[in-house]
Formats: structure tokens, sequence, C-alpha cells
């Protein structure tokens, strides 16, 4: 690094932690999810940078360093995707070219991917079930593994070796694993570019946002297997089993996390948030089945030395006396839509927070109005440190003259 790439890499990190750890830093610090505009900024469209990995380099970088935001996403593993979504057959998304437009972000699929009566598998094993069951429906080339007997009964020279094993000589699933062969040809590719922006963005003095991704269980329970409406109706159906399956994925969830940051050597963890909020489930039910593994996973990772970073992609405002019941310091709240003059309030001694720039004023205001929101968030939930400036959640379809005007604004005016 330059000497003076050094300097501002520190004193960025220093900005940032400072912020977390709810002390005072020289000035309120900014970053954002820029999600897909820098393909538009930079003339491209999204399929462009979904699937040229140079493209999507160039392109993040550009917007990177005309900018200038305190620490960068690394935009590898979440935007660099069509090569792997291709290999895979991939269901649980619609991506430029299979479904959407090529100028249009990728789409989740909303399905139930596990049945209600598929519960005591999942609890059993969850490992099996995802390979036998789930990774076939959701990967339309991996659906030969349906073919494969129980993973768990493969011990032994007479338990498994013998009999369960012979399923690996069937076509099918001969396809499945050279496809997953692959997919994991284009993971690698994944990792490499990943590594190779994060130095690169190193090298110019920003450090990344986060190290590692991971989940509340319940989220994952909802998101993936049951689905939005599947998990609405367990809670009151089989509410053990929801229960139970969140339990379950806990402690997969934190591994996830863990595993990461030892690699990346970032403790700051990014957790999405999307089914704990106002207008899913009501407080009590989030008390019961959201909150105890989201708070035990958050308090597990603060233990070893992390940050969680959860961005609460919604309105919590009634959830905000639970959510305050985490050691103070160590963690940081984006809120998109949550009332930040409670936020603060309520959670202002606990952890920091982060956000809430309407998308709407980003797309469809003026420089004049972006100013005028960021000086209420800087006078009111930036007084006294605790803060970090950011949209309400990621900046696709932003106009640039207004993202310009937030960051401008935020290193003039938000200075302590």
């Amino acid at each position: 690094m330059r000497e003076d790439a050094a300097e501002l890499y520190r004193q960025r990190e220093k900005r940032v932690n400072d912020a977390i750890a709810l002390r005072v830093p020289d000035r309120i610090p900014i970053e954002v999810l820029f999600g897909f505009f820098p393909a538009k900024y930079s003339g491209m469209t999204i399929e462009e940078v979904m699937y040229d990995p140079d493209k999507l380099f160039d392109a993040q970088l550009k917007v990177l360093l005309e900018f200038q935001p305190d620490m960068d996403q690394a935009p590898f593993a979440i935007r660099f995707l069509g090569p792997l979504l291709e290999a895979l057959d991939f269901k649980q998304l619609k991506w430029p070219g299979h479904g959407m437009t090529t100028d249009h972000t990728y789409q989740f699929v909303e399905g139930e991917y596990m049945t209600a009566d598929e519960y005591d598998h999942f609890l059993l094993d969850p490992s099996d079930f995802m390979v036998r069951k789930y990774w076939p429906r959701v990967c339309g080339n991996l659906k030969g593994l349906e073919k494969l007997a129980s993973l768990h009964g493969v011990i032994t020279y007479y338990m498994g070796f013998n009999l369960s094993i012979a399923p690996f000589s069937l076509p099918e699933v001969a396809e499945a694993l050279a496809a997953m062969q692959k997919a994991g040809a284009e993971a690698a590719r994944i990792a490499v570019h990943s590594r190779r922006y994060t130095q690169k963005a190193k090298e110019e003095g920003f450090p990344m946002q986060t190290g590692a991704f991971t989940q509340a269980p319940f989220d994952t329970l909802g998101d993936f297997f049951r689905g939005t409406k599947g998990l609405m109706l367990d809670m009151y159906r089989r509410p053990d089993k929801v229960i139970k399956a969140c339990e379950k994925l806990l402690p997969i969830m934190f591994e996830t996390a863990i595993n990461a940051t030892r690699m990346s050597g970032n403790p700051r963890v990014f957790i999405p948030i999307h089914k704990g909020l106002d207008g899913f489930m009501s407080k009590e039910q989030f008390k019961r089945f959201f909150w105890p593994t989201l708070q035990e996973l958050m308090q597990g990772l603060i233990k070893e030395g992390c940050n969680p970073c959860p961005l609460w992609e919604g309105d919590c405002t009634s959830r905000l006396e639970i959510i305050k019941d985490i050691p103070a310091g160590k963690a940081c709240y984006a809120f998109e839509a949550t009332d930040m003059l409670k936020a603060k309030e309520i959670l202002g001694d606990t952890v920091c927070i982060r956000g809430n720039v309407p998308l709407s004023i980003l797309i469809a205001g003026s420089p004049q109005d972006v100013k005028a929101y960021s000086k209420k968030l800087i006078d009111t939930v930036g007084k006294g440190g605790g803060y970090i400036m950011d949209a309400a959640t990621g900046l696709d379809d932003a106009k640039p003259e207004n993202v310009k005007a937030m960051f401008e604004f935020t290193r003039e005016y938000g200075v302590y």
C-alpha cells in the first residue's frame, strides 16, 4: 500500500469502529450498499456485470474512487452470479437473460421448497435433507441427487458402503455430480475475483464493510425452505416444529459467519432481516419465534470478537425495546423504514445506528431534498456519535447527483 493510502485505510477503519463502539469519531462515517448502481453509473447493463467479472470490477472501482465511501462492499459474491446460476440451473432466482430483462436486477422466486410434512426429516439431518430433497428442487441440474440413499446411512463396509452407495453409479447422479463440479469451478472464480477486488480496494485505502454473511435462523427457514406463506401458517399449526427448526439452524448460521470472518480477517458480519418486522408478525410472535435464536446468534458472534451488523429491511419500530438486549458497543443496526428518532432514543446507548435516507428521495427527489433529509439525520441520530450515514437500502436506481449530494454533504456537515 502507498503510505497515503495506508493512512486513509487506518482513518476509515477507525472512524467506523469508533461509531460501532459508540465513541465519537472525527466525523460521521458514510458507507452504502451500491448494489447494481455501479453498472448503470458506468453505462453497463446488469447482465454484463453478472457475467463479466472484469466489467464488474471496473464499475465497482469507478464508484469507489469517485464517491469515496469510508468502507466498500465486495461485489462479487452477490453480483457476479450468472455463470454459477446457469451451471446449477438455479430455480430460486430470475436474473437478466433468465426471466428478467438485461437491465433488471435479479428477483427471488418465492415457494415452498420444503413441505410441512418434511420437518422431521430436516430436524433429524439437515444436511441429508438439503442434498437429497432441497438441492434437487432448487437446482434443475442436481435433480439426480434425489436417487441417493440417506447420507447418514453410509457408515462403513457393511453399513452403507455395500448397498447405499450404489446409486452413485446411476447416470443421473453422475450428471448431477458433473454439474456440481462445474458450479464449483464458477464458485472458485467468484472467490478469486472477490479477493482481487478486496486487495485493490485496500491498496487504494478502503476497508470492506463486512467480512462475513449470515442470517437469522427464522429468516433462513422462511426464505429458502418453507416460504413466507408456509412459515406464517406453521407459526399457528406447528409452532413447536418452527422453534425446533430455528434452533437446529442456529449453529449452522453461527458457523457460517465465524468461518468467513476467520478467512477474511474482518469481524463485521452482515445479517439481512426479512421477516422479523412489524408488517409480518406481532410483537409476541417476534419474542417467541424470531428473537431468541437471533439474539443467541448475535451474542455468540460478539463473544467471538465479531460485530453483528443486521439490516432491518422494513419497519421494526415496535421491536426496539426487545432488540436492545445485547452487549453495548458491539453491533451496528441499519434501518430501512424504522423511526430513526425512536431508534436513537431507545438504542443510542447500546448499538450504532445506520441509515436511512429513503430511496424515494434518492430516486425521485433533488439534491436539496437529499441534503435536507441528511441534515435531519446528522442533527438528531448523529448527535453524540454512534451513527453511520447510509441510504435506506441498496442504491440500484438512485440518481447519481443525489448520491453525490449525500456523500458530499455528510463529509462537509457531519464533522464533530
